[in-house]
This record gives structure tokens, sequence and C-alpha cells, in this order.
């Protein structure tokens, strides 16, 4: 008696996770979920190439200022 009741709350446990799980997937897999990570990603991605963007121009004028004082230019 005591195997089977632990059978029986072993599967409702199981089926309790899966059907937690099943939800939890379907709500990821929403066309508004989509749109909201898709827009998230495009945000981090906007802020990636802004930095490197200012990086970028950053090592440029130190690179630039550098041959001047080496080709002896006027700054």
């Amino acid at each position: 008696m005591i195997r089977r009741l632990f059978w029986f709350s072993l599967g409702a446990a199981a089926a309790i996770y899966v059907g937690a799980k099943g939800r939890q997937l379907w709500h990821q897999t929403t066309p508004q979920a989509i749109g909201a990570r898709l827009t998230d990603t495009a945000t981090d991605m906007t802020g990636s190439v802004r930095d490197f963007g200012l990086r970028l121009r950053a090592a440029m004028a130190e690179r630039e200022s550098e041959l001047k004082e080496t080709l002896g230019l006027p700054q």
C-alpha cells in the first residue's frame, strides 16, 4: 500500500512539474514575449554599437595626436 502511495505521489508531482514547465514554455513562445525579447536584444545591440563607435573615435584621436607629435606637425 505504501509503495502504491509513493508511486502515485511521485507521478502526481511529475505531472505538476511538467504542466508548470509546459505552461512556462507556452508563455515564452507567444508573439508578445518573442517581440519583447527581440526589442531587448535590439536595444542591447544598439548600445554596444554606440559604445564601439565612441571607443573607436577616442582611439583614432589618440593615434592622430601621436602621429602629429612624431612627425612634428602642429596640433
